[in-house]
């Protein structure tokens, strides 16, 4: 294997059509080795299907992906045993004890002789495991499953790792240790894929990736991306938040309005010359307990902003 290839996702007008459905429309791909790759988009966007390409367990229709060096479609099986991957659903067995399955996956990617009974400890003890280790995988917490799940996909120590979604419907401690326990593992200089719906996730990676509709809309830091939004943005608190952003809307100079929780983000041309005017109209409009400052755009805005403005100019 050439060692430059060694950790490193490539993809080139990789698509995946299922019937009249594109469900992956032409994207490209260079991640570096051990770049941290989020890929954030609305269910449907095409994130699951593009994992699956890139782990070798789907082939494309269209298009070409090289992983580690080998080619997703013709390498796939020897691709399989040189990466780490975890689905939404990972085949955990319940009536089998954490231990038990961690060897189950031992034994599946050729984890043997003197390097077996080390490795399983290490897995045991990077996931955080060790005191659990006779316990049923059935009883387990859902962010203990994850981690279990990311302990057998670690078992073979693969430079390539892709997880859907990993902590979907696990609470946000489980959600931070897991997290805790992927910044080691870039610090080792594993390549991770991670396809997320939590932007606060994102915001944890070296780039990432805004997939909508099948295509990747836009790519790069979360700090790039972050600027990405049109215009300066104004957050304003009101008694009445649909009744201000019916107000806000038409005004000169406004570019975009989200409701944000609480408040209103509203994206103007100039922050300095709108906000005066903003403010004048919700009073004239009958809106009282108004606030409003300048504020820094979150990478969830970012993202919204670049949907909604898609297919303009």
């Amino acid at each position: 294997m050439n060692m430059e290839n060694l950790g490193r996702i490539q993809a080139q007008q990789l698509t995946k059509r299922f019937g009249k459905l594109d469900a992956v429309r032409g994207i490209d791909l260079d991640i570096a080795p051990g770049e941290i790759y989020g890929l954030i988009g609305p269910d449907g966007a095409g994130k699951t299907t593009t994992i699956r390409m890139l782990a070798g367990v789907m082939k494309p229709t269209r298009g070409g992906a090289r992983v580690n060096g080998f080619d997703t479609s013709r390498e796939a099986e020897q691709l399989r045993l040189e990466v780490g991957y975890m689905a939404q659903r990972f085949a955990l067995y319940g009536d089998l004890s954490v231990l038990e399955n961690i060897e189950f996956y031992a034994d599946i990617f050729g984890v043997r002789g003197a390097e077996r009974a080390p490795q399983i400890e290490r897995s045991l003890r990077f996931a955080r495991l060790e005191p659990f280790k006779d316990r049923n995988a059935d009883v387990l917490s859902g962010g203990m499953k994850k981690k279990l799940g990311l302990a057998c996909a670690l078992i073979h120590r693969p430079k390539v790792l892709f997880l859907d979604e990993p902590t979907n419907g696990v609470d946000p401690i489980s959600r931070r240790e897991f997290w805790d326990i992927l910044s080691d593992l870039h610090i080792r200089g594993v390549t991770i894929f991670v396809s997320t719906a939590y932007m606060d996730e994102a915001e944890r990676c070296s780039r990432v990736g805004l997939m909508y509709q099948g295509k990747i809309i836009s790519e790069g830091t979360p700090a790039a991306l972050r600027q990405m939004t049109q215009g300066d943005l104004l957050a304003v608190q009101a008694s009445n938040l649909q009744a201000a952003e019916e107000i806000i809307k038409p005004l000169e100079g406004v570019r975009e309005v989200q409701i944000y929780g609480d408040r209103l983000h509203v994206f103007v041309d100039q922050s300095a010359a709108r906000q005066p005017a903003i403010e004048a109209a919700l009073r004239a409009g009958g809106i009282d307990g108004i606030q409003i400052r300048a504020a820094a755009p979150h990478l969830e805005e970012a993202f919204i902003s670049l949907v909604t403005h898609q297919g303009e100019g």
